[in-house]
Order: C-alpha cells, then structure tokens, then sequence
C-alpha cells in the first residue's frame, strides 16, 4: 500500500519551499523555486504545480492526498491571497481553485502564520492543547490563534492578525499604512529600528557603534548583548517589555495555555525569553497570572513552513 502524504507549500516573497509529508509529520522530500514575480500568478502556479508532479514522479510509494498552502494575505474562507504587499500578483487572486485545478486534489490555503499554529498543533509542542498562541518573529510579526482546539478565523478570514495591533499610536510607520504596530517594535526588522534610535538617542559607549548602521542586523544585537553590551541589553528589555505587554493582553481575550514563539528572532533565546517573562509576569491581570507558559516553538525553523501548510492539508482531511 502506497503512504500517504499531503504536499506542503509555503509562498514567500523570494521564494516558495515546498514538500511531500506524511501523516506524522515526516518531510519525505522537499525542495523551493523562486516566486515568480509575474504579475500573472498563473504562470507561476502551472511551473509550482509541474515541480510538485515531478517530485511524486520520483517517489512512486506515495499517494497525494491533498495539499495545504500558507501565503501572506491568505483568507481561508475564500482560498484567496488578497492584497499581498510582498507578491507581485496584484488584487485578489483565486490561488486555492487554480492549484485545485492543476493537481486535480483538494486544495486549502490560509495565511502562513496561522499555518504555522496548526502545524505545532498537529506535530509540534500543542498537540495536548485546545487554547494556545503561536507568534511568529520573522521579518514582521505574524500570529495564529487557537481556541477550544479550532483556528480562529472570523467573519473575514483575517482574524489574528496581531502584528498589527497598534501599540503606540502614532508611533512608527508600519507596512500596513498605519503607525505604531506591533510588528514595527518586536520583529527582526523592529528590533534593528529600536537599536538604531538607542544608538543616536544615547550617549552610552557600545559594542554597536563599530559596526555600520546600514549593516546592522538582529543576529549581531543579539551577539553584542550577549557580550554584556549594555545598549544591546537595553533593546532586548524594551523589545520584550512591548511583546509582554502585547501578550498579557491577548491573554484576557482567549485565555491560552501557552504562547509558543517561533522564527528568527527567537534564536536569541534567553536574551528574549528571560526578560519577557519578568515583564509578562509584572503586568499581567492577577487573575491570569501563572495560567500560561511562553515557549519556543517546538518544529524547527527549518522545517516550520512546510510542516505548518501540510498540517493545514492533514487537519482539513479529517
């Protein structure tokens, strides 16, 4: 009997990784092509479809079940990408039912954050969990909600947007249009804005000031903080200081059991985790307090995307 497997697919502005995965979350074979920046998302599909073809062509145990999809700007009602400001594929695109067509499978598609919390739902550290949060701290913020064990996505298809909380109003300009989102103040991209304001706001000797501004990136914050760098410090306790503050209060509206961090930024580790917790832990509504966990993700960068589209094909099939 041939196994069982979904195919995976994560589009991102750059590229679209891709992979063939069973039931229990093994990758079999996985591979990427450049996101076409057609400004006809057709052509893209058929070359993604074709990929895809050819890699069930080459493992002939396995039979395609369907197929999960986690896009910018994916609204799982419609399976549409709407408005994706990092695609070339302007509107509204039809993305599931033109795939659908192509791989003759069932077809689902959501946005890639909200992908991510049904993979570590399915195969990663909630498997145990009806209520829990997945951030994900990339080059923006993205988030999935969970709760009473379904993914919230409400009326829009949108829902969980949290990136884009405004935090600070008429803070810093954000992507959206808006100013002062979540995603401006703790993300990779947020974190480097926080070091560079420090930078010319302070006095303070730094670790940092050697380095170009123009070259500054989160991985050498994190490398200079972790040398002891005051400033470096600095920015890893403000960055956490408004994560916590974003936290504490999704808390009082779904009261999750964990809120699991995932990408990049998380590699920081306790330079991050440690004062997130003190801050989380100080303002949280008492009647909340120590009813939650914050927790990195348990699937590996590496493999998130991919696992959290095909967990989105494995979770639909049931």
């Amino acid at each position: 009997m041939k196994k069982e497997v979904v195919a995976g697919i994560d589009i991102g502005g750059t590229n679209t990784i891709f992979g063939l995965v069973d039931r229990s979350g093994n990758i079999l074979v996985r591979n990427k092509i450049t996101t076409d920046q057609s400004p006809d998302p057709g052509i893209f599909i058929k070359k993604l479809s074709d990929e895809i073809k050819e890699m069930l062509s080459r493992e002939a145990d396995v039979n395609l079940k369907g197929v999960g999809i986690g896009a910018p700007n994916g609204n799982y009602h419609k399976g549409t990408i709407e408005l994706a400001p990092n695609l070339a594929w302007k509107g509204i695109v039809p993305f599931a039912g033109l795939m659908e067509k192509e791989m003759g499978k069932p077809v689902v598609l959501t946005n890639d954050a909200t992908a991510a919390a049904v993979g570590e739902m399915l195969f990663g550290a909630a498997r145990d969990m009806k209520d829990f949060i997945i951030l994900t701290l990339g080059t923006g913020l993205g988030s999935g909600f969970v709760v009473n064990g379904e993914v919230v996505y409400g009326h829009t298809g949108f829902a969980g947007e949290y990136g884009h909380v405004i935090m600070l109003p008429g803070g810093r300009e954000c992507g959206c249009g808006r100013k002062g989102c979540l995603e401006t103040y703790v993300s990779a991209t947020g974190i480097v804005r926080t070091a560079k304001i420090f930078l010319e706001e302070r006095k303070q000797a730094s670790l940092l000031r050697e380095i170009n501004p123009a070259h500054i990136d989160s991985k050498m914050i994190a490398e200079t903080a972790s040398e002891g760098d005051e400033l470096s410090l600095d920015v890893f306790d403000y960055t956490a200081e408004i994560l916590a503050l974003a936290i504490v209060n999704a808390v009082v509206v779904t009261s999750p059991e964990a809120i699991f961090l995932f990408g990049g930024l998380v590699k920081a580790g306790k330079l991050l985790l440690d004062p997130l917790q003190k801050h989380a832990e100080a303002l949280v509504q008492p009647v909340f307090r120590d009813s939650f966990k914050i927790l990195p993700s348990a699937i590996p960068e590496t493999n998130g995307a991919v696992l959290g589209a095909a967990a989105l094909a494995w979770k639909e099939l049931k």
